[in-house]
């Protein structure tokens, strides 16, 4: 009797451990366009078509090489709704002695996944995402015992297993990170390379096709340009390490009004897809150091982004889940601000960045997490609304990846579990940074007052609000010992200004 394999949609990944599972001339594949997919939050339309478009691309290559596929398409009125139903729907038009899954990017469909079993009566297969270099039990092996979990000592066990700039058990140029030389600001010098671009086949007019009228999303769709396939993804990351990979390090860090992208690959939703693989990244980018076309404070960043940060976060979120979703350890209660949706606010920081990810779907990581992450963290928005904001409006954004960093690195919201102090920070980091302040109305130089950057006062406002959490914390006694040089009359003039904003924000 066949088998039955279900293909998740950002599996797309020719070496899927389902494939090595099955036999394509006996077995039989499973994939589906889901309505519980598309409105579990309000994805960015952008996302909804490139995921679709890369399944289907997919599914072509996977019938191609002789498989046995069942693929539901997308319709609105359809019954088939979940990964449940969809199942159900093949189980009860065929008989299979087994179901076989690779472990999937969320909790909530893994609860799914745990309940087959008993309710089709078919023995289910769960097997490991091959997508990653450090399994799940192998990062838990790693966190056991340690009194705090920190990227950097995981960062370093990972290069040494890949061995991805070492040198006789070292790393090369004799330390392990160069983020300190990763922090120019770009003041339009040297040129700024756009991603590669991709003119949207028939498929992909196929699925915009089959989603007019019947998909809500968030931003824009107008300007689609997203690699769908692998063949394209391999060639956006050929161009991101011949023309961006260079100057990446020094600038990865700035923000500038006039470039959506700098020199940042665009390739995260690649990866997550699983149309590139992490080993053939790193492996590219480790070869333009080798080759001199690229410095190594740029290929130790970038390296330390994908086998470091992204591992990192998916063992904690797989590690912690699924009490994780629910923490709000600084107890903030601020909905988010509807402007978050539109863009339109008057602070120049974050309509800039929010309406780039209108039209985008991409905002890179400091916008992430020091304009429109530092915004909600500093006002106090309540860490669910900012997690599901994140998760509709990026094409890269999936839980496991998604959650950890919105919940634990922006919002620090789980108590300082992934971050060892929060990323707040004044008008000043924007303006250091980027050339955002240059065109806004509020003054960056002001903390109170009308004309005031209202990220200056909800800044010290944050610090002075939770003073008794964090004074004690080495890396803000800074931060404190400037807080105890304002008088009384300045600090209540600050948190005066603050609490005004929080009443007011629509208006900001």
């Amino acid at each position: 009797m066949a088998k039955l394999g279900v293909i998740f949609g950002d599996q797309l990944n020719t070496d899927n451990s389902v494939l090595r599972a099955l036999d394509s001339s006996a077995d039989f594949l499973l994939m589906g366009e889901l309505a519980d997919e598309v409105e579990y939050v309000q994805h960015h339309i952008q996302k909804i078509v490139l995921i679709f478009s890369a399944m289907r691309h997919f599914k072509q290559e996977l019938s191609d090489a002789g498989w046995s596929i069942q693929y539901h398409r997308y319709e609105s009125d359809s019954k088939v709704v979940s990964f449940t139903d969809l199942v159900a729907a093949a189980v009860e038009e065929q008989r299979f002695d087994e179901i076989v899954v690779s472990w999937p990017g969320e909790y909530r469909v893994l609860e799914q996944i745990r309940r087959w079993e008993k309710q089709f009566d078919v023995p289910v297969t769960l097997l490991p995402d091959s997508r990653f270099i450090c399994p799940l039990d192998e990062f838990d092996r790693w966190a056991e015992g340690r009194k705090q979990l920190r990227m950097e000592f995981f960062y370093r066990e990972m290069r040494k297993k890949t061995g991805y700039l070492m040198v006789e058990g070292k790393p090369v140029g004799g330390q392990w990170n160069f983020d300190k030389d990763n922090r120019k600001t770009w003041k339009g010098d040297p040129e700024a390379p756009s991603p590669m671009s991709f003119t949207p086949d028939e498929i992909v007019e196929e699925v915009i096709s089959d989603l007019e009228g019947h998909v809500e999303g968030f931003g824009e769709l107008e300007g689609f340009d997203w690699p769908v396939t692998r063949t394209q993804a391999r060639q956006a990351l050929s161009h991101f390490v011949r023309r961006a990979l260079p100057n990446y390090g020094d600038y990865q860090d700035a923000m500038h009004t006039d470039e959506d992208y700098l020199f940042h690959a665009r390739l995260s939703s690649s990866l997550n897809l699983g149309l590139l693989g992490v080993e053939e990244v790193c492996d590219a980018v480790e070869q333009a150091w080798k080759d001199e076309q690229a410095p190594l404070n740029a290929v130790e960043g970038f390296i330390r982004q994908v086998i470091g940060w992204r591992e990192y976060i998916r063992g904690i979120y797989w590690r912690e889940m699924p009490d994780y979703a629910q923490r709000n350890a600084l107890e903030n209660s601020q909905p988010l601000p509807e402007w978050y949706w539109s863009g339109e606010t008057r602070m120049q920081c974050l309509r800039s960045a929010i309406q780039a990810t209108r039209r985008n779907a991409y905002a890179h990581h400091i916008q992430r997490l020091m304009v429109t992450g530092n915004f909600a963290l500093i006002f106090g928005v309540v860490p669910k609304e900012i997690c599901d904001w994140y998760l509709a409006v990026y094409t890269d954004a999936y839980d496991w990846v998604e959650l950890p960093n919105t919940l634990g690195m922006v919002m620090h919201a789980d108590g300082g579990l992934l971050a060892s102090k929060p990323y707040a920070a004044s008008g000043k980091y924007i303006q250091r940074m980027s050339n955002y302040c240059s065109s806004c109305p509020y003054s960056v130089t002001r903390t109170v007052g009308e004309e005031a950057c209202p990220l200056n006062s909800l800044y010290w406002d944050f610090l002075i609000r939770h003073r008794e959490r964090f004074e004690a914390n080495p890396r803000m006694k800074m931060m404190y010992r400037n807080v105890d040089r304002k008088d009384d009359q300045e600090l209540d003039d600050i948190q005066t200004r603050a609490a005004w904003i929080r009443e007011n924000i629509e208006r900001v």
